[in-house]
């Protein structure tokens, strides 16, 4: 069985990143959405196990100290980070992993994993991006301010990611990022082992 892809998914908050891959993942069966730990509080809505996984600070500077996660980050006082396991276990079934996370944590992933997939999303305009962080109705100015201010560090990281999807309309870009995940299939680090097996077998047939 072929291993599943790891892809990372990051953008500014407020891009639509989480809607665009629970669209992708109601679409086709071969993907599976990576949950993160995470010490913020849950939103309303938000379910412990399938939106994140909520712990406290003491319970996830164990999992850092245990070397069980794949990575970690500081993002607006709260810590996210990818449980090891879970993403180790889809790979193996053939699963392409997807990860949502900030651009530390992308970037820390690219490191360990050079073959992994880091896709950025955004929205078409900086007011476009307001607009839907003031519509979700789930946080103060203050914090969305923050967010904001936050976007533009985030910006200055985008030209360590493989590609930049603008999210204008949703099953659009759903296309777009299920056919850029397929065809990460095809990259030659994917294929090195079946070259491997030409080879040896090139070189048997020309000794017979």
């Amino acid at each position: 069985m072929t291993k599943g892809c790891l892809v990372v998914v990051s953008g500014f908050s407020g891009a639509g990143k989480g809607t665009l891959m629970k669209s992708l993942i109601q679409k086709y069966d071969n993907y599976a959405l990576s949950v993160s730990a995470t010490t913020r509080n849950p939103r309303p809505g938000e379910e412990e196990g399938v939106s994140y996984f909520f712990k406290t600070k003491e319970q996830f500077e164990e999992m850092i100290a245990t070397d069980a996660l794949v990575e970690y980050a500081q993002y607006v006082g709260n810590y996210y980070g990818t449980p090891k396991a879970f993403v180790e276990d889809k790979r193996k079934e053939g699963k392409d992993v997807l990860l949502e996370i900030e651009i530390q944590g992308a970037l820390k992933i690219k490191k360990k994993f050079p073959d992994a997939l880091l896709i950025f999303i955004t929205p078409p305009s900086a007011e476009e991006l307001k607009n839907r962080l003031v519509g979700r109705g789930t946080e103060t100015m203050d914090v969305i301010n923050k967010r904001l201010t936050r976007a533009i560090t985030e910006s200055e990281g985008v030209e360590n990611y493989d590609y930049i999807l603008v999210n204008d309309d949703i099953d659009t870009c759903t296309e777009k990022l299920h056919n850029l995940i397929q065809t990460a299939h095809e990259r030659a680090s994917q294929h090195m082992d079946i070259i491997e097996e030409i080879k040896e077998d090139l070189r048997r047939i020309e000794h017979v």
